[in-house]
Formats: C-alpha cells, structure tokens, sequence
C-alpha cells in the first residue's frame, strides 16, 4: 500500500491509498484533472472517496465524481451543506461503519465549524489501521492497534499569538477549528504508538507552522517516523515497514 498526497493545505487537500489493485480517496478538495492524473487517468481503480466536511478545500470535486459514477461518502449533514442529493452522494451516519473494496472504514464525530465533520479509522490488511484526522481542534477519542496516522498540525501557538495578537476573530475562527502542534502531539501520545509505521502530518498553515520544527517536534514526542506532506509526495504506507 502507498500514501499519495494530490493536495495537502488550504488551497485543497485530497489524499490516495493505493496498490496495483485498488484505490481509496481521503478528501477531495481540488480539481477534478487532478485527481485523475494522481490516478493516471483510471477512475475504475477507485473504490470511492471518503469526506469529512463540506468546506470547498475538502469537498472541490464532490460533484464531479459523483458525475463521473464515482461514490462519494460523507454525512448527511455534510452533504444536505453542499445541497446534494445523489445516488452516489451516499450519507453516513455520525458513526457508522462500511466497506469499499478491500478497506473497512468507519467514521467518527469531530470538532470543527462544520454542519457534521468526521474523521475515519481505516482498516485494509496492506496498511493495518490508518487513523484520519484533520479540521478538528480536539479529539476526545483514543483508537486501539493503529499502524498508521494521517494528523493534522495546522499551527503553532507560539507563531499564531504573535501573528494575530490584535486579531481575535480569526484567531479564535483558527483556535476554534484546527488542531494545534501541541494538540497534535497530546493526541498521538495519548494513542499507543508502539506498532505505527508513520505518523504523517497534513494541512500545515502556509504562514503559521514551520516544517522543519513540526516534524522534529513529533519525532521527538513521539519516536515515530514522521514526515510533514507536501503535495504530490507519495509514501510506502504498508501495515510494517518491511512488507
């Protein structure tokens, strides 16, 4: 199994889980050219697309896909915010729990300013379980036998206090959406680690997270392998990291 990373951030964010076989789609919130040159034109690959919100950097291409016959899964709330209703729009409950080709999937509540935002836990038997977490400024939840983790680290405290100290409104927007590095660290450590392969962090803020410190910060927390995505990167995702 490999991780690709189409688009990571505010200008849009949509990840693939892929082998020789199949293909799962996390987000799909940039353009729909996109999406099919990271599938190398072949949408018969793809066994769906997961999406935890309706914000359009999540949710660009919802309607394309759904034209192109491609089933696209997300709440009902999600969905009744992007005023779709579609054979292929197929809403989820809050928590619920479905297959799509070989990957079991299911999603959970999460904190952000959305009508019904998710996250999902990811199971196929390349990747162990692959924990999906992103848009939410806490996590109440600890999830058992993770092998992988896709996490948000949108800002830093430090940068964003300097940044936007005469700037409440869209600091608290900021405080009161994404999650911050330290949350991001309180999260992963209150998880066992003890079997994940990669801890990789997504939808970094442009102008309020530094790369290189986000990464030696969760390294060091976490003694994981961890890497910061960038759009177009494209990871061994396996379950071990000697399959």
């Amino acid at each position: 199994m490999r991780l690709k990373v189409i688009g990571t951030g505010s200008q849009g964010n949509a990840y693939l889980l892929y082998n020789e076989q199949e293909a799962l789609l996390i987000e799909c919130g940039v353009g729909i050219k996109d999406i099919k040159v990271a599938l190398d034109f072949n949408l018969t690959k793809l066994v769906g697309c997961i999406m935890t919100h309706e914000h359009q950097d999540h949710s660009k291409s919802t309607k394309d896909l759904i034209s192109a016959g491609i089933e696209v899964f997300s709440t009902k709330g999600t969905f009744d915010a992007l005023n779709i209703e579609h054979h292929n729009a197929r809403p989820l409950k809050r928590i619920d729990e479905f297959q799509l080709g070989g990957f079991r999937i299911k999603n959970f509540d999460v904190k952000h300013d959305a009508a019904a935002p998710s996250g999902f836990l990811i199971q196929h038997k390349e990747c162990g379980t692959v924990l999906f977490l992103t848009d939410t400024y806490y996590c109440p939840y600890t999830f058992p036998g993770l092998n992988n983790i896709i996490i948000e680290a949108n800002y830093s405290m430090e940068i964003i206090q300097k940044k936007l100290y005469d700037k409440a409104f869209l600091k608290n927007r900021v405080l009161q959406s994404h999650m911050n590095l330290d949350t991001c660290i309180k999260t992963l450590q209150a998880n066992d680690l003890s079997q994940v392969n990669n801890i990789v962090l997504i939808h970094l803020s442009d102008s309020n997270s530094n790369e290189k410190t986000f990464q030696e910060k969760v390294s060091n927390a976490t003694s994981a392998n961890v890497t910061v995505a960038s759009n177009g990167m494209d990871l061994n995702f396996n379950k071990t990291p000697f399959a």
